[in-house]
């Protein structure tokens, strides 16, 4: 079949390698999010079940692919830094934000009904993504710095206007003229004096977004059997069940000899690690020092 008359039609796919040695950023947006929320009945400002199930699409993905070492989620956007070094798919640009953005959306899917459960979808949601590459370790800070910002000041704006309509009578309309023109503190104001809203006490996930990094596990014991490595004399070889940060299982294959014989051939055993969630500060310097690991530029 390769050497058909018809193999020339191959020659018309171009390829699109990304540039070697810098760092990539994959983001993945919600299409029209504002019409899903709506048609699924999102609370307002913020659901807490839809950014749970978004930061389980986003673990997800990472779990699935090891050269994505940080995460940054705020609404129905996440971003993704891979390592500087990464091969994945060969660079390919089309390859990696098709397939990446398809299993970040099957998930997002499959899971709908965990955190959604009296809530039936009523049309199937959609994401698109895009790669921007970044040559320093600077500009990769200022871009996590960036959406740490975008986070806090839509969240703010969005806080204060539905405030307004949900507690001050306002509509839409006339919350979005009260809002005109203010600045930062004037939302901080207006919040606490109208309705005794102490804005840098709400939960953090609204006012920071939800940060993906990996952790390492500490070794288990020799023999000792835990919840996470259940096994029946006589298998080598049972499910590995992770409890996740929101309460979800995942159950993963696991060789319990695995130890045993790579010992035998000299092989030493990678650290184990897990995806957690935190809803910290990205902005400052202490994030990054305390993760040096994250821009490593091999």
């Amino acid at each position: 079949m390769a050497n058909s008359k018809y193999a020339y039609v191959r020659d018309f796919e171009l390829p699109d390698p990304l540039l070697p040695g810098v760092f990539m950023v994959l983001r993945i947006d919600g299409h029209s999010f504002h019409r899903f929320s709506e048609k699924h009945n999102f609370a307002k400002p913020n659901d807490v079940r839809a950014l749970q199930l978004m930061d389980h699409a986003a673990q997800d993905l990472m779990e699935e692919y090891p050269d994505i070492v940080l995460a940054f989620g705020e609404s129905d956007e996440f971003s993704f830094l891979l390592r500087k070094s990464t091969s994945l798919y060969n660079r390919r640009q089309s390859k990696i934000v098709s397939t990446l953005t398809s299993l970040f959306t099957s998930s997002y899917v499959f899971h709908w009904s965990l955190y959604f459960p009296d809530t039936p979808l009523v049309y199937p949601p959609s994401f698109d993504g895009r790669i921007v590459l970044y040559p320093r370790t600077k500009e990769v800070k200022d871009y996590f710095a960036w959406r740490q910002a975008d986070t806090h000041i839509n969240n703010l704006y969005n806080t204060t206007f539905w405030a307004l309509v949900q507690q001050g009578g306002q509509t839409t309309t006339e919350a979005h003229s009260t809002l005109r023109g203010t600045f930062a503190k004037d939302k901080h104001e207006i919040l606490f004096s109208r309705f005794g809203i102490n804005y840098n006490q709400l939960d953090a996930r609204f006012r920071k977004g939800s940060v993906l990094v990996r952790e390492d596990l500490e070794e288990e014991k020799e023999g000792e059997v835990t919840k996470e490595a259940m096994t029946d004399e006589g298998h080598d070889e049972q499910p590995n069940i992770k409890l996740l940060n929101h309460g979800v299982i995942i159950a993963r294959s696991l060789k319990l000899d695995w130890k045993k014989e790579n010992t035998r051939k000299g092989k030493a055993r990678p650290p184990k690690t897990k995806v957690v969630v935190l809803h910290c500060d990205v902005i400052k310097d202490e994030f990054w020092e305390e993760r040096n690991g994250l821009l490593v530029e091999s």
